[in-house]
């Protein structure tokens, strides 16, 4: 699946904001205000400027929308979660170059707030996906004690951990452990 670079930050963006709600007990990572300022800056999110608690609890329903996505059965379903979102966010198509990046479309307006900046930008990438029958690529962690979402861009669909370094790798050695007690007992 070919997926443009613009696309590709905006989805792994998505996936960052989804990561940020409060999981199992774990806390919120956008508690407040800076933390807000921290994602924006981790996401290389193009002009942020003063940001408040208004803001915060707007990326927090946006947040909410897009793990409802995630959470889409059927492509249909994904469909309509997308084109609401992306209808609130108010989307303005333009052509920009900024930060060192070439040519690439902003969804969003100049003067956008940061929540409708990630509703248009993020939901024209998780549109992408829908469009191109690649929903299911809209995933889970499937070890027991991570629910963290992520994209899967493997070739034949195949990921199955947030990430193969820790999730996967951690429960690879695991299983490896149970064999080998088992063999010895």
């Amino acid at each position: 699946m070919l997926i443009p670079h613009d696309t590709r930050i905006a989805l792994e963006t998505v996936v960052d904001l989804v990561n940020t709600a409060p999981e199992a007990g774990a806390d919120d990572g956008l508690a407040d205000v800076p933390a807000l300022y921290a994602f924006a800056e981790r996401n290389r999110i193009s002009g942020v400027g003063t940001l408040g608690d208004k803001d915060l609890r707007a990326v927090r329903e946006v947040r909410s929308r897009f793990a409802a996505i995630f959470a889409a059965t059927d492509a249909p379903t994904a469909a309509e979660l997308v084109n609401g979102l992306v209808a609130a966010a108010g989307t303005t198509p333009q052509l920009t170059n900024h930060d060192g990046y070439d040519w690439h479309v902003h969804y969003f307006a100049p003067d956008a707030s940061v929540s409708d900046h990630l509703a248009a930008d993020c939901g024209m990438a998780l549109a992408f996906i829908v469009v191109a029958g690649e929903q299911e690529r809209l995933r889970r962690c499937e070890a027991p004690d991570c629910r963290d979402a992520f994209v899967d861009l493997s070739r034949n669909r195949s990921r199955r951990y947030c990430s193969s370094r820790t999730c996967g790798n951690r429960l690879h050695v695991a299983a490896y452990r149970a064999r080998r007690r088992e063999a010895a007992g």
